[in-house]
């Protein structure tokens, strides 16, 4: 499994459009009205990958696996959401189930296409959005919080972190400012993660641009990269438009024919998810054999012995080493075989950090 990106944003901002394309699904409903989107709409898709495909045609694999991206499209949020407007607070609750948010911003001028504020403005987009989700985490450490301060007669140290801490990440809200990132000690960084809160996790822009500004942007999708600077977030620029339109053709080649002729080298979904393990620090390795070669997600600065984890719990609990070849070497070479004779297979321990694109062979005890 890869990871799962909830795409969140006000409504007809393009979110249900890129959803399709991104999916190549007409699941979600794309209208010009908002809350076309009433339930979220859930899609998996394959992280495109060329070394998976060449490991495979190598190691003569029967089986060919990837690694996935859920991506969940969520209603269009609008103000008031936090207390019930628009589609209310439900919908919320579903980005606090995701690894990453994925904010579609509207950066282009259309007047076929209505706006809920009646103006172009994608800062003050972003700005209505994140106030929501501010909101929408401030209601849920008060309910903490005072369900803490009930159970807090009895002294425990342990419930006694935990209102101080909370009251802590209310302060910093309440000044508007971030609480991603927050260096804790080891206690308070357990509760910290424990409350899943909407606002700590990794943000992704889609500046949604017309046709003519999908290569270098336009003064819109400017005003978002420098926003997403000072987060330290990172943007996307995409066109829903053609998205839709390279989503209708089922052969690939002509797919990257239509992206060459606009002057693209890339689809929006290969844009998205490198631009989301980037956030989220993922990396990917490999296993290849003859029964199947297999694309594994971790997070980077990942020990041989959890990555073997991924696996099976067996192979981490019985960890013995990690046969390692890197992805170059394996094609390079021509497989496994002759990494071993060319002396480019390693041998490493339990304190070797998996890079990306290794080739790994685990060996454990059972």
């Amino acid at each position: 499994m890869g990871f799962n990106c909830g795409i969140v944003g006000l409504p007809n901002v393009g979110k249900s459009t890129l959803f399709n394309a991104l999916t190549k699904s007409n699941k979600a409903k794309a209208a010009n009205y908002p809350f076309a989107t009433i339930k979220p709409n859930v899609g998996r898709v394959a992280v495109p990958d060329k070394r998976l495909q060449q490991l495979s045609k190598i190691g003569k694999s029967e089986k060919t696996i990837p690694t996935y991206i859920d991506f969940i499209d969520i209603a269009g949020l609008v103000k008031g959401a936090s207390t019930g407007g628009g589609l209310g607070n439900k919908f919320l609750a579903h980005i606090r189930e995701v690894d990453a948010i994925a904010h579609v911003v509207r950066c282009f001028e259309d007047t076929n296409i209505t706006h809920v504020s009646s103006k172009i403005n994608p800062i003050d987009d972003i700005d209505t959005i994140s106030t929501e989700l501010k909101l929408a985490d401030l209601e849920i450490l008060q309910n903490i919080l005072d369900s803490l301060k009930k159970k807090s007669n009895n002294g425990e140290k342990e419930i006694k972190t935990q209102i101080e801490l909370i009251s802590d990440l209310q302060e910093r809200l309440n000044k508007n400012e971030t609480i991603k990132n927050l260096e804790l000690n080891k206690e308070s960084s357990f509760i910290y993660k424990s409350l899943n809160l909407i606002t700590t996790k990794p943000m992704l822009y889609i500046c949604n641009v017309d046709n003519k500004s999908v290569i270098n942007g336009n003064y819109f999708s400017n005003q978002v990269k420098e926003k997403a600077k000072k987060e330290l977030s990172k943007t996307v620029i995409v066109s829903a438009a053609i998205e839709s339109q390279i989503a209708e053709y089922n052969n690939e080649n002509d797919k990257l024919e239509l992206l060459k002729d606009i002057g693209l080298t890339e689809t929006t979904l290969n844009k998205v998810i490198s631009a989301g393990y980037d956030i989220l620090n993922l990396i990917t390795y490999f296993t290849c054999g003859p029964k199947e070669t297999r694309a594994w997600t971790i997070n980077a600065n990942t020990r041989a012995p959890k990555a073997a984890g991924k696996i099976h719990t067996d192979f981490e609990k019985g960890f013995i080493r990690a046969e390692t070849i890197s992805y170059n070497d394996f094609e390079d070479l021509g497989g496994e075989t002759a990494c071993r004779e060319a002396g480019r297979l390693r041998q490493e321990g339990k304190e070797y950090i998996v890079k990306d694109g290794d080739v790994i062979h685990f060996l454990f005890n059972n």
